[in-house]
């Protein structure tokens, strides 16, 4: 794999002098993030509550199936996310300037150093992903090196490693499981009904409604909620996330001017670069989908106006107003 060359840059010493102090969790990401896991948990305890009642399921090996395979998504999320959109972990000898920078904004937020992975991709992207600070992952194209200056990776890290100090990251993986879990479910209520792999416990009654019809429905609105769940949060996470950003640098116009050049550099990846990573657009700071950064109800990123209308609005309140 490609490694990324060094670019000659420093950050301000002067800038990074003291702490940032206002820089750490987003109480109001927090608290929607509460509310999200408790409604998706209510929800997923109603959603296995009917499911245990119409089918020929046993408590116990439906409890171990579930605990079982949230505990395997919550222990190797960060590296199922890693081999999913391609990254490669890389050493400091591989890319030292993306490791020193990442090091000295992980100092100011106090936070511990991620994993640094590269993609070798042409699309201008990065994410973050794993459970918590401490097992963290940091990830950037190639196309997003080769294209930002050192100044606009910076604020595009310093979102990133938002992600990691807000916790969002867990949270969104946990609700994406519940998904997984009632799409899976769905599947399986579908076909094992359509051919008679099941009955329920009133299947010998001609005028009950038929078993594999309740599944259907229960798994099909679960799955519609959470999605709902999913994107109301995921779009807020990105809010915070630049906030974070702007306070950890001291400069919100290097993200504006990063999140601008990325969309823009979008429209000329060929589509074929684009659907090999769109399986990670939740986890992008900018989606690599002309539709994902268009439609606002199902999409998992604000639109890119209203972000920077905010990152203006940040800088106005630091003394640093944007030219118009």
């Amino acid at each position: 794999m490609a490694t990324i060359a060094v670019k000659p840059f420093a950050l301000k010493e002067g800038r990074f002098s003291m702490k940032r102090k206002s820089y750490g969790r987003d109480a109001g990401l927090s608290l929607r993030m509460f509310i999200t896991a408790s409604m998706l948990g209510l929800l997923y305890v109603i959603f296995a509550v009917v499911l245990f009642q119409v089918l020929s399921v046993g408590l116990i090996p439906m409890l171990v199936i579930v605990i079982g395979i949230a505990l395997f998504q919550y222990f190797t999320s960060a590296k199922l996310a890693l081999l999913a959109s391609g990254a490669k972990i890389v050493e400091r000898d591989q890319a030292p300037e993306l490791h020193a920078m990442i090091e000295r904004l992980c100092a100011m937020a106090d936070l511990p150093k991620p994993k640094v992975a590269i993609i070798d991709t042409d699309v201008p992207n990065a994410f973050a992903t794993g459970r918590n600070p401490t097992h963290a992952a940091v990830a950037v194209t190639r196309g997003l090196w080769e294209r930002l200056e050192p100044q606009e990776v910076e604020g595009v890290l310093a979102h990133e490693l938002s992600h990691v100090a807000n916790r969002d990251v867990l949270i969104m993986t946990v609700a994406s499981f519940f998904a997984m879990l009632a799409g899976v479910l769905t599947r399986f209520g579908l076909y094992a009904g359509m051919f008679g792999g099941y009955g329920g416990r009133d299947s010998n009654n001609n005028n009950s409604v038929p078993v594999w019809l309740i599944v259907l429905l229960v798994s099909v609105v679960t799955y519609f909620l959470s999605q709902i769940l999913i994107l109301a949060i995921s779009r807020y996470r990105e809010f915070a996330a630049d906030r974070g950003s702007a306070l950890l640098t001291g400069a919100p116009e290097h993200l504006m001017s990063a999140l601008q050049k990325i969309s823009s550099e979008m429209f000329r990846i060929p589509q074929r670069d684009l659907r090999e990573v769109e399986s990670m657009n939740a986890f992008f700071i900018v989606p690599a989908s002309v539709k994902q950064r268009t439609a606002t109800l199902f999409a998992t990123h604000p639109p890119l106006e209203q972000r920077l209308e905010r990152l203006a609005e940040i800088s106005r309140e630091m003394g640093r107003p944007i030219a118009a």
